[in-house]
């Protein structure tokens, strides 16, 4: 991700307090620091956190913290050990769901039941194995409500073979069938086109995709590798009611 390119891991001591106002000669520091280390990424917000001096900076996915004079960077989860609570997975996940509602349904290749309970968006390869095996549940997670939104992500990379598949799969008139027959047999018949396969690919940097399938949450947390439906479907009721609660 770009944040963690960018900076390097840098250790602070500190303790628990109730947040401030944010300053808005704090927030000049830490913007002109952010340029320099960031050149041309204006950050999503810049709050102050539970650390005293310290200001969280967030861009998509990224959360970082800042000191109030620009001087210190902290990156990594900030856990309050009162709450057993970690802050900073919490505005993460916001940031990646974020991110991938800002692509719209005609960009993906969606799979959806007549009635949705639950929508997740993932991240796949059509040479990917476990790729293929969540999709041979297609109709089950349909059945239990589940809406799949796909991204396409071929991660040996762009003008590959994998990268060549998904732009075929897009290219024919039914992605749906296509993506299927594609995940089945491991051949498409080549096709080119206008395609979303580089903002797909570039949507994934972003959230962080390392490998595939990798699925979005409906609260933003990542959820990589394969799950069986029934027991995503449980992990997706689980997350629903703790969040009415």
């Amino acid at each position: 991700m770009m944040i963690k390119k960018a900076f390097l891991m840098m250790l602070l001591a500190v303790s628990g307090s109730q947040a401030v106002m944010a300053d808005d000669a704090d927030v000049a520091e830490i913007n002109k620091a952010f340029q320099v280390l960031v050149p041309g990424a204006k950050p999503d917000s810049i709050t102050p956190s539970s650390i005293p001096g310290m200001y969280e900076v967030t861009l998509g996915a990224d959360v970082v913290y800042i000191s109030k004079n620009g001087r210190y960077l902290l990156q990594g989860d900030l856990v309050d050990l009162q709450t057993k609570k970690n802050l900073t997975e919490g505005k993460r996940s916001a940031g990646r769901l974020k991110l991938v509602n800002s692509m719209r349904e005609d960009k993906m290749i969606v799979f959806a039941p007549a009635k949705v309970k639950h929508t997740i968006t993932v991240f796949t390869d059509i040479d990917c194995a476990y790729c293929r095996k969540l999709h041979t549940e297609m109709s089950a997670l349909n059945q239990l409500g589940i809406k799949v939104r796909y991204l396409l992500y071929p991660r040996a990379g762009v003008n590959s073979e994998s990268y060549e598949k998904a732009v075929s799969v897009w290219c024919m008139k039914d992605h749906k069938t296509a993506l299927t027959a594609a995940k089945a047999t491991g051949t498409i018949a080549k096709k080119t086109c206008d395609n979303p396969v580089r903002e797909h690919m570039a949507l994934a940097d972003s959230v962080g995709v390392t490998g595939t399938p990798t699925m979005v949450m409906e609260d933003g947390r990542v959820l990589p590798g394969y799950v069986p439906a029934q027991r995503l479907s449980k992990l997706l009721d689980d997350a629903s009611a703790n969040k009415v609660n």
